[in-house]
């Protein structure tokens, strides 16, 4: 069998409201003022509209979006966003992971619970993180890495509970057959990236995957197309390399191919014992809001 997974993130919606009086906080006001100053021209809705009819005339089995569809965490943004999430399909046939953004300060995680509930609800019924859906022969295993930072800190952290859980799901899920696909925000691994934007326990991370296994990870954050991989000997991919993929901003309108909005279909076929991933992504094209082929990524 094959099942094709279509990924996005950091859609970043807009426009983005300023905040209320009883909503205010520095962090809130310091990222209202980046938002007008910078991403809510490089960020284009009737691009992203776009993208995500084409995504959908693709007819993948499965849509993951990993997180960033608000900007300052305000519930108004968090509604919103959830809106945007039933036009991409039955909850049942998509999974959300928060970003950063989503919960930017304190008072946003709350909000942030309750609207996307629908999108988390693992197989057990219950929303929260880690979650697991199985979907055909595939398991999605669903992280949260968003927390509240302060001001000029886009961090993430897991926490031992949820690093915990995570290894008992991989484990499960690889008694059952199922390929392992695991979905975060922020980039897992600990090599690279800044300190200012690092997933503060990505070791603990790697270890827990390396230990147990996985066949694909997918996240976003970093804004561009990465192909990485992570060695597991309990991975049932070619090699035990496990391809770690992550996509642009879903609606920017970069020059560099790279960082210029586009989603990914990543496929999983079984061959005998073995996993085989392949991927590609469509998006806007170079010179143009135009969506159509782009690279071929695994």
């Amino acid at each position: 069998m094959s099942f094709t997974i279509a990924h996005l993130s950091d859609p970043h919606l807009g426009p983005t409201p300023f905040p209320r009086l009883r909503e205010l906080r520095l962090k809130r006001f310091m990222g209202f003022v980046n938002w007008k100053r910078g991403r809510e021209r490089a960020n284009d809705m009737a691009a992203l509209a776009r993208l995500v009819a084409d995504l959908k005339a693709q007819a993948p089995d499965h849509i993951a979006m990993t997180g960033d569809v608000a900007n300052i965490g305000l519930p108004w943004e968090h509604r919103r966003a959830a809106d945007w999430l039933r036009s991409l399909g039955d909850p049942a046939d998509v999974s959300f992971t928060p970003g950063n953004h989503d919960a930017y300060v304190g008072d946003s995680t709350t909000s942030l619970a309750a609207a996307f509930a629908p999108w988390t609800a693992g197989d057990d019924g219950a929303s929260g993180f880690p979650f697991l859906r199985a979907r055909g022969e595939v398991a999605l295993i669903g992280l949260s890495s968003a927390r509240p930072t302060g001001p000029l800190m886009a961090t993430g952290r897991l926490g031992r509970r949820q690093l915990e859980a995570l290894g008992d799901l991989l484990g499960r899920a690889a008694a059952r057959g199922l390929a392992r696909v695991i979905l975060i925000h922020h980039a897992p691994l600990s090599r690279g990236g800044s300190p200012l934007r690092r997933l503060v326990d990505a070791p603990a991370f790697e270890a827990v995957v390396a230990r147990f296994g996985a066949e694909a990870i997918l996240h976003g954050h970093e804004h561009k197309t990465t192909v990485r991989y992570l060695a597991s000997p309990a991975a049932r991919v070619v090699g035990g390399r496990i391809p770690v993929l992550g996509v642009p901003a879903a609606a920017a309108m970069a020059r560099a191919l790279s960082r210029r909005g586009a989603y990914h279909l990543i496929r999983l076929e079984r061959v005998g014992e073995i996993w085989r991933v392949t991927a590609r992504a469509r998006g806007l094209s170079p010179g143009s809001a135009e969506i159509g082929e782009r690279e071929a990524l695994v």
